[in-house]
């Protein structure tokens, strides 16, 4: 059991912090980690922190297999961070003595009749104009790769940078590492940014951004599955695998533990009940590319919420017409894969540090400055559950 510094968490240091987090999630944990090694006083406001969308994405850091068309800013947003999770998970595994389930097989994207491989090659040779690593693989040679693919399988390719890690252990590994480093937990909501003393806030609250900053954020539903492999041996798998099966997109991410995440559906939606027909569909698909995934344990079935933004892509950066406010939110599908980059450029921004200029101006907050609400918001709702940033896959 992960343990930090519990005689602070829930107290306000006695100073006026240098940073204060509205957040617990990925992302906020990893902003929180990075100000303090660098020796400023942190909190992190958040009144159940780790318990949002964090706990159903599945982890895949896949710069390559999420590049799709018309977003090229954002792939190379992406594309950078991923450069950065070798070095980032092998920092946070020292520090922490934990194992946070990163693993490097890579990733196979398949389809699985002809009009299914027809649609992936479209994106798959995009992606190789993109100069990203996209090795197409016929039938026999992509079942020696994964002899568990259905025979059906038309064809595929290899992603093999696209690799993934667990949520459920990097975002304690994250806190962890924040609070040795000194970071305090607050565990309270923000009701509003005037409420929150301290040189600078950092807005990482998710979907819960929208209502403390006026930033266009809504929830995104994504219902996903957990399996667990018979006889708690490990899945029969090792690569992740995403692919078409007669349309549905489905993927499916082995974990060393015997867990197999299958997900995920994308509704513009903000419950989080579970539908049996998500589940019906999720589940033929997977089956469809791999027939032994039927003899699995169905373990858990939930919903969880991305913070989507028109345009798809993070906002990040200084708050317009809040001096003091910073904003990473809106990572929709990509928090996790971009939790390095965005926690090491606004850790930048408050301490001065580094050149983030070019890589972070598609990203600025105030590319929606026309939206109204956007400057200055301050009234907000109490979040009822947590304020962490909701970011997945």
């Amino acid at each position: 059991m992960l343990t930090g510094r519990p005689a602070t968490s829930g107290v306000v240091p006695p100073r006026r912090p240098d940073v204060a987090v509205v957040g617990g999630g990925p992302i906020g944990w990893a902003v929180a980690w990075r100000c303090a090694a660098r020796g400023l006083r942190v909190v992190v406001h958040d009144p159940a922190p780790g318990s949002g969308a964090s706990q159903v994405a599945a982890g895949m850091l896949a710069p390559v297999a999420e590049a799709y068309f018309g977003e090229r800013e954002l792939t190379a947003l992406l594309t950078e961070s991923a450069g950065r999770w070798p070095g980032f998970a092998a920092e946070l595994t020292e520090v922490t003595g934990t194992d946070i389930g990163y693993r490097t097989e890579g990733t196979l994207m398949v389809g699985l009749t002809t009009d299914d491989l027809a649609e992936a090659r479209r994106l798959w040779a995009y992606q190789q104009e993109l100069g990203l690593p996209v090795t197409p693989l016929r039938p026999s040679p992509l079942r020696e790769r994964e002899p568990a693919l259905a025979p059906r399988v038309r064809g595929g390719a290899l992603a093999a940078t696209d690799h993934q890690v667990d949520p459920r252990r990097l975002v304690p590994a994250l806190r962890l590492a924040a609070e040795r480093a000194g970071a305090v937990l607050v565990a309270e909501p923000v009701r509003r940014l005037s409420d929150v003393a301290a040189g600078a806030t950092v807005v990482a609250a998710g979907c819960g951004s929208a209502a403390l900053t006026g930033l266009p954020v809504r929830p995104v539903k994504g219902q996903v599955l957990r399996l667990r492999a018979p006889d708690g041996g490990p899945p029969g798998f090792r690569h992740v695998i995403r692919g078409y099966a007669d349309g549905e997109h489905v993927y499916l991410v082995p974990r060393d533990s015997g867990e197999v995440v299958v997900g995920a559906t994308v509704e513009e939606r903000s419950d989080l009940g579970v539908s049996a027909g998500a589940v019906l569909r999720l589940l033929r698909a997977a089956v469809d590319l791999l027939p032994e995934i039927a003899e699995y344990d169905l373990v858990e079935t939930l919903a969880g919420l991305r913070p989507g933004t028109p345009d798809n892509a993070p906002i990040l950066g200084p708050l317009p017409g809040r001096p003091g406010v910073l904003v990473a939110t809106g990572h929709h599908r990509h928090g996790i894969v971009l939790t390095p980059v965005t926690a090491d450029m606004i850790t930048d921004l408050i301490t001065g540090d580094g050149n983030s200029d070019a890589l972070l101006a598609p990203f600025r907050p105030d590319r929606f400055a026309d939206s109204p609400g956007v400057v200055g918001a301050t009234a907000a709702r109490t979040f009822p559950h947590s304020t962490e940033d909701d970011s997945w896959n």
